[in-house]
């Protein structure tokens, strides 16, 4: 999920991992379905407060004033992005794409090098989801055995995963761009910025063409590997 800035722009709307339903609609079953909603509201949950929580440390105080630096879901949650979209897609296996609510970011407060400071927020996003899978793979060690617990934690270490590697993709919506917006210098950094309007189309180009799954796949599987 990346922030969203204001004052400048190459700030954007936030987007969510992708998510694939493994089942059809009559098959559902409704307890793992509710877990794994659970596991992906947690999970981009302390994914924006760690954009908050960076961008207060950094000198920006909007996030803080608004209440967003909270583990709370409820001020996080955008109900058709976190909630309708994923839900769809795991029943339906539609390919979409959902968002939780940005993180506001206030350019202005972060001078000196704004730029450098608002990459510095965009990837403190999926390294929280980074820290979640790797606490979740130790917990998993702990607990061993075939349990409810094992599977919701190997269900966390997937979840937290995707959502790293999916955000990390260098295309505007994405945290991934607003990164790579912060080493871009110059013209290039210009032409990078002019890209974001059609970031969401990029996206689903690259989705629908399978070209996604070959960006994403081969981080997801070393990171699962080591992991699990």
């Amino acid at each position: 999920m990346s922030p969203r800035a204001r004052g400048s722009g190459f700030g954007t709307r936030a987007s969510s991992p992708l998510w694939y339903a493994v089942r059809s609609l009559p098959n559902i079953d409704f307890v793992q379905l509710f877990i794994q909603l659970l596991i992906l509201l947690c999970s981009l949950t302390v994914h924006e407060a760690a954009h908050a929580w960076s961008a207060d440390r950094l000198g920006d105080p909007t996030a803080r004033r608004l209440g967003r630096l909270t583990l709370n879901p409820a001020v996080h949650i955008d109900p058709i992005g976190t909630l309708l979209f994923p839900l769809l897609a795991m029943v339906t296996n539609l390919p979409l794409i959902g968002w939780a609510k940005p993180v506001p970011v206030n350019l202005a407060a972060l001078h000196p090098h704004p730029r450098q400071k608002f990459m510095v927020i965009a990837a403190a996003g999926p390294v929280s989801n980074l820290i979640l899978a790797a606490i979740s793979a130790i917990l998993l060690r702990l607990v061993g055995g075939e349990s409810s617990i094992s599977v919701a934690l190997q269900g966390a270490i997937f979840v937290n995963v995707l959502l790293a590697v999916f955000n990390m993709v260098p295309v505007p919506p994405l945290d991934g761009g607003n990164v790579l917006a912060g080493l871009l210098t110059g013209p290039l950094a210009h032409a990078y910025d002019r890209l974001r309007p059609y970031g969401f189309v990029i996206l689903y180009a690259l989705m629908l063409s399978g070209m996604l799954t070959t960006i994403v796949s081969p981080a997801a599987s070393v990171l699962l590997g080591w992991l699990l």
